[in-house]
């Protein structure tokens, strides 16, 4: 009975965290979805699997509705055995997005009783995390998989330290399941931050037990989170392996084209200036606690009282364009190209933070503080180019991501840390009240001065100039300064505003701490202030608003009159979609397209577009069996094109072109006749040598079947030919069968594939049949059940040990 009753309280909290997601979230109740345009992308990417999956019953690996073709592996795709992804479901039974929400609120609260912190307190922790403003403009934009990784993080977070509080099984455990969903979330930059992070933590334990004399018991713990790392692997071995393979042909993988001079990270990775074009600026860490100390991201109302609306309507304007353009406005002026919004962290949370860091000693206070460094300072990417140019040149894996921003995730989860254990110490009698009282004034001096300061004077201290705006301020000098001016306004009063919540929290504190008010009320007043603060500057960006109904949602996805002109045509063929660019998925719900919306796209397509599509090479447009093409007409409408020279499916060429590798090969695309030529590396000429081949006006290729895993052709030739089919050439997966014979598939034309056809009339077959995918789930069932197998016997050793199965914790006790 006792145990029961000391799982009352989190069962209270647990519904309490139910009831906050659902009510911040409140039209998903009636039926309404948060419209993501992210998420609407994605949609479009993954209509065609979705379809085959709903038609067929069965997975396809393969999708070849988006850049001429790409594995499933990163859009979707649904493995056998995959034991992770339906615990997962089963923890986010909430309708989206509230279940982010829940999983944010519920892991962090999870994290703070293993760092023992009493549940009362930790529940704010739970609040200051979850409803961060970063990590709720993340569901408002769609960036799903980043919010669910990062909800995660506390998870893992919880399994490490219980390992090095000696709960060696529970903690073994926890980790294993944790670091499995961890990486069923599938967005690894994400966690590769949060191993950036455990490194940290590493080092400064392993220097806390080198100086206690407890270096056995730091290795021991070290192995046993290895050991439980690797199952959390292992039960997603499936995605692991795929992702790893795909890899090396995304974006992310080897530059192809890359110049002799070239650095490794630009040869093996991302380029500098993609991997930095969202670099923090280090001024504009100051909105982390004054959040529109640079303005909005989003475009803003400024009213009919604002500077910038009484310039435009000075200037001969409309009452009513006037209205247009003050009320879309942007008046972010940071070092980034955009953002949603600004990254806020609450200025009562960081207050609290630093009271916390100024408080707590010992390992917890460095490794929270050397987190909280490294996590700003990364962030700021070329704006600290020395550092961010280390860690690509030489940390690895590092060039693999972009966005050097959002590394910053980290510092949303240790700030509100260091905010809890403030409350804790502060609250803590064992804490002299001196010590208290001066910590308490230093935190409280340090941020009420520099709200004070950029309420007062922060109009003199700033130039309220982005460096996109250089020629605006020359060329429209009075339009700036209204701009400017406004600024300045929304600055001075969100200041104002940080100002007035320390002032609350601050006096909630201190009357604490001279015994005026209880500690129970003070919680909930400081609950309040944190809740009243967040969610205030939340609903800026992510509200009501944002909702739309399921009708309204499908939509997005109606066929334009471009689009039902096309699809008329039943045959094969791609779509070109050059109205929306290269980076869009309208035409991939519809249509087979050489476009699509994703991060980790094909690099050889890429290079293809922006090499030779985009400039016009009607050759490489015809070899990708480019049929239509869509694009705006002098009026900005929309028009299709049909190309009446798209080589179709596949055709035999008169002769192979060999070439020194990807570089030549690519080049060549800008002289050759696809039709009559095929351009292949001399890496095959050794395999192709003496094979002759003849091209006369009776043999024929027909595609028969068009299915995205499996494509059929009916061929005809007359003397041994080769064949080169608009296909993408993906190593790792296709088979090419002739009248049931497996073939070699040749790489030709930087992109496509190619096969040796014997004379004669044959049945031609391309099968994806990927053995990462068979691979994989045998190692993810395997590791599955072992670990079933070792909770299982966990708790039958909790219940001998202590005859309850409710506290696992008392195990290792």
């Amino acid at each position: 009975m006792s145990h029961i009753k000391r799982i009352v309280p989190h069962i209270l909290v647990i519904l309490g965290f139910i009831i906050a997601s659902l009510a911040y979230f409140t039209p998903v109740l009636s039926g309404k979805m948060l419209y993501q345009n992210d998420i609407k992308l994605y949609e479009g990417m993954a209509k065609q699997q979705k379809d085959h999956r709903a038609s067929t019953g069965e997975e396809t690996y393969w999708n070849n509705s988006a850049f001429g073709g790409m594995p499933t592996y990163q859009i979707g795709a649904r493995f056998p055995h995959d034991y992770m992804d339906k615990l997962d479901r089963l923890i986010r039974f909430l309708p989206r997005p509230a279940d982010y929400l829940f999983l944010y609120l519920t892991c962090f609260y999870i994290l703070m009783l293993v760092m023992r912190v009493p549940w009362k307190i930790a529940i704010l922790g739970a609040l200051a995390f979850g409803f961060s403003a970063y990590l709720i403009i993340i569901i408002g934009v769609g960036h799903n998989s980043k919010a669910h990784a990062i909800a995660y993080f506390p998870l893992v977070l919880s399994g490490i330290l219980l390992v090095f509080q000696k709960r060696y099984i529970v903690g073994f455990l926890l980790t294993a399941i944790a670091m499995g969903l961890e990486i069923q979330a599938n967005h690894y930059q994400m966690t590769y931050y949060l191993g950036l992070l455990t490194l940290v933590m590493g080092i400064v334990y392993f220097i806390d037990a080198f100086k206690k004399k407890e270096i056995p018991h730091f290795f021991k713990s070290v192995g046993i989170l290895v050991v439980a790392v690797a199952f959390g692997l292992a039960t997603n071995a499936t995605t692991l392996l795929s992702t790893s393979e795909y890899v090396d042909t995304s974006i992310r993988g080897k530059n192809l084209l890359a110049d002799e001079g070239a650095t490794s990270s630009e040869k093996n990775g991302l380029d500098y200036e993609y991997i930095t074009q969202y670099s923090y600026g280090k001024l504009e860490s100051l909105n982390l606690f004054v959040p529109k100390l640079m303005g909005l991201g989003r475009a803003s109302d400024l009213g009919t009282d604002s500077k910038f609306y009484q310039e435009i309507l000075a200037l001969g304007h409309s009452v009513k364009q006037t209205e247009y353009y003050a009320s879309n406005t942007f008046l972010y002026w940071g070092a980034q190209p955009f953002v949603e919004a600004p990254p806020y962290l609450g200025i009562t949370v960081v207050f609290l933070a630093l009271l916390g860091l100024l408080l707590i000693k010992g390992r917890l206070r460095w490794w929270l503080l050397a987190g909280m460094i490294l996590s700003l300072t990364l962030s700021w990417g070329k704006n600290l180019e020395f550092l961010t140019r280390f860690f690509i040149d030489y940390v690895p894996l590092y060039n693999k991501f972009r966005a050097v921003s959002s590394i910053q995730v980290i510092l949303e989860l240790l700030i509100p840390i260091a905010a809890v254990l403030g409350i804790h110490s502060f609250f803590n009698d064992k804490i002299s009240f001196e010590e208290r009282k001066k910590k308490f004034l230093i935190a409280i001096g340090t941020f009420g001065g520099l709200c004070l300061i950029f309420w007062l004077f922060g109009g003199s201290l700033f130039s309220f100039k982005s460096p996109s705006e250089l020629q605006l301020a020359i060329e429209q000098p009075a339009i700036f300064d209204a701009i400017k001016e406004d600024r300045i306004t929304i600055m001075k009063s969100d200041s104002l505003r940080s100002l007035l919540f320390i002032i609350l929290i601050g006096g909630v504190l201190w009357f604490t701490l001279k015994k005026k008010v209880s500690e129970n009320i003070a919680l909930i007043g400081i609950g309040l202030l944190i809740l009243i603060d967040l969610v205030a500057v939340d609903k800026r960006s992510v509200n009501d608003e944002g909702f739309i109904s399921k009708r309204e949602y499908k939509n997005y996805f109606q066929a334009t009159a471009v689009d039902k002109e096309i699809l008329k045509d039943k045959s094969y063929y791609r779509v070109l979609d050059q109205a929306r660019g290269f980076n869009n998925s309208h035409t991939n719900y519809f249509f087979n397209s050489i476009n699509g919306y994703t991060a980790v796209r094909p690099r050889k397509m890429e290079d293809l577009y922006f090499g030779h599509i985009a400039k016009g090479n009607l050759e490489v447009i015809n070899m990708l069996n480019v049929k239509y093409v869509i694009q705006q007409n002098k009026d900005r409408k929309l028009e299709v094109q049909q190309n009446p020279s798209a080589n179709g499916a596949a055709w035999f060429v008169e002769k192979l072109q060999f070439v020194n590798g990807y570089k030549e090969e690519f080049e060549s695309l800008n002289t050759i006749d696809t039709k009559k030529t095929a351009v292949i590396r001399k890496d095959f000429q050794k395999d192709l040598e003496g094979y002759k081949l003849v091209k006369d006006s009776v043999s024929t290729a027909a595609i028969s079947k068009t299915l995205p895993d499996h494509l059929a052709y009916n061929v005809y030739a007359a003397n041994p030919g080769f064949l080169v089919f608009s296909e993408t050439y993906y190593k790792d997966g296709w088979n090419a069968y002739i009248d049931g014979e497996i073939q070699t598939i040749y790489p030709v034309n930087y992109m496509l594939r190619g096969l040796k056809v014997p004379a004669g009339k044959h049945n031609i077959e391309f099968k994806f049949e990927p053995k990462v995918v068979q691979t994989g789930s045998a190692i993810t069932l395997t590791s599955s059940i072992i670990l079933l197998i070792l909770i299982i016997g966990a708790l039958f050793f909790q219940y001998k040990k202590t005859g309850s199965l409710l506290s696992l914790s008392q195990v290792d006790k």
